[in-house]
């Protein structure tokens, strides 16, 4: 693993949250670490990627798969992007991407330039920013597009399969690659066993090879994933994320929750919890947080899940691999820290601050998985523990908490009040969930 001294953005968030005992990575001044690297970049980009050595699946694994999003344009210490690369190391090379306008559409692509990359063989995601309040629906509109081009090759395989005119060496590959169709990984390789015998026959025999030779890119399964922050998911854009998850179609939708909106300047939206300030909301905002996931898990059909890197990087990766694995819909909320945060020990801390959150019981950790129901099991996992430090004062090492205190002095206690509350009943009601099953 090399790092490139040219294009940190000097955080340090990378070394503070690093999980090794002995630190893998340590703070050192730029200017000597990009004179001591800059070759070693160099070498590093003449080598070919090695992804299959380790398991992606894994914390430690999946460091080893070169990342398709680089170089990105977000804050220093931004909560949003370390969320996206991950994502792209895991499916990257089969993702489509529907982006919502926001931080994640300006730090992803802003022209002329993109944060997306592809592999040595042109591989990578296929990226669009869509209307603010259309990501959904058009992540919905290319899952469906997907869709009927693959039910029409699998069904001509499955004729030539049928019939008698194949060889031996294509009616395998064609088997093989109809009974792996709904795998991500599994295709991969059967699409390439398939399209290098393909290359090789006489395609005159049937119009079905040319037809899938033609659509060789469609043989993988596509991850196909609906990206945006909280003003797109719990506010303008809920509508249709909300008829996209009532469809039951395998696609997948992740929120960046910065609890704001971050990109248009702070505004207040549906995710701000209690007593935080922000734009239209500068003495403390007095409604609870919209529960987002707790709504969607009202189909029964949806995988829901909640995560935060810095607090538990295993069941960030669990939570991920399971959703898209799961064919239907998925939602993942993604706790973010943003500079709009004011955290008082830097945004260097932002992954340390989700630890916090999750550990003084302002975020919860959780999975909904319904394929668990078919096995008489309870589909919803709790993954926090009980809180062990003070909510108020984890709050209050945020200054969009804080200042509350200095401007209105008489609302901040019962707001403050308010807000760890709003926090223990939304914990003890996933306890119940946990313990009940009463969805």
């Amino acid at each position: 693993i090399q790092v490139s001294p040219l294009d940190c953005t000097g955080c340090g968030n990378c070394a503070d949250i690093c999980p090794a005992k002995g630190k893998a990575l340590i703070m050192k001044p730029a200017e000597t670490e990009i004179q001591a690297e800059s070759d070693n970049w160099e070498f590093a980009m003449t080598l070919t990627q090695k992804n299959d050595l380790a398991g992606k699946k894994t914390v430690k694994g999946s460091q080893f798969a070169r990342p398709y999003l680089e170089f990105n344009g977000a804050c220093p210490g931004c909560g949003e992007p370390e969320y996206i690369k991950l994502l792209t190391q895991l499916f990257g090379g089969r993702m489509m991407i529907s982006n919502a306008t926001g931080c994640s559409s300006i730090w992803g692509a802003s022209a002329p330039s993109i944060a997306y990359t592809t592999d040595a063989r042109g591989r990578g995601p296929a990226w669009i920013n869509p209307l603010f309040e259309d990501a959904a629906e058009f992540g919905l509109g290319m899952q469906l597009g997907i869709k009927q081009i693959r039910e029409k090759m699998i069904k001509t395989a499955i004729r030539l399969i049928e019939s008698e005119d194949l060889n031996g060496s294509l009616k395998t590959a064609l088997q093989r690659w109809v009974e792996s169709a709904y795998n991500g990984e599994l295709s991969r390789q059967t699409s390439g066993e398939l399209v290098e015998i393909l290359e090789q026959t006489d395609l005159d025999k049937d119009k079905g090879l040319r037809f899938l030779l033609e659509n060789r890119d469609f043989l993988v399964k596509k991850s196909v994933w609906a990206i945006g922050g909280d003003g797109w998911a719990y506010d303008i854009g809920y509508g249709g994320l909300d008829h996209v998850l009532s469809t039951g179609e395998d696609i997948n939708i992740f929120v960046m929750d910065t609890e704001l909106y971050s990109n248009t300047g702070g505004q207040c939206s549906k995710s701000t919890p209690t007593a935080s300030v922000a734009k239209l909301a500068a003495s403390g905002k007095k409604t609870k947080k919209k529960d987002l996931g707790l709504m969607a898990m009202c189909y029964g059909n949806v995988y829901v899940a909640q995560i935060a890197m810095g607090a538990d990087m295993n069941q960030t990766i669990k939570a991920i691999s399971e959703a898209e694995q799961y064919n239907g819909p998925s939602l993942i909320i993604a706790y973010s820290p943003c500079v709009s945060h004011g955290i008082k020990t830097g945004m260097g801390t932002s992954l340390m601050q989700e630890k916090r959150a999750v550990e003084a019981g302002y975020w919860h950790l959780y999975r909904y998985n319904p394929m668990l129901k078919k096995e008489g099991k309870n589909p919803f996992r709790l993954d926090s523990k009980e809180p062990k430090t003070d909510f108020k004062e984890f709050i209050k090492g945020e200054v969009r908490y804080s200042q509350l205190m200095n401007v209105f002095p008489n609302l901040a206690p019962d707001l403050y009040e308010a807000a760890a509350q709003n926090a223990a009943e939304r914990y003890e009601r996933y306890k119940k969930l946990a313990e009940f099953n009463i969805l």
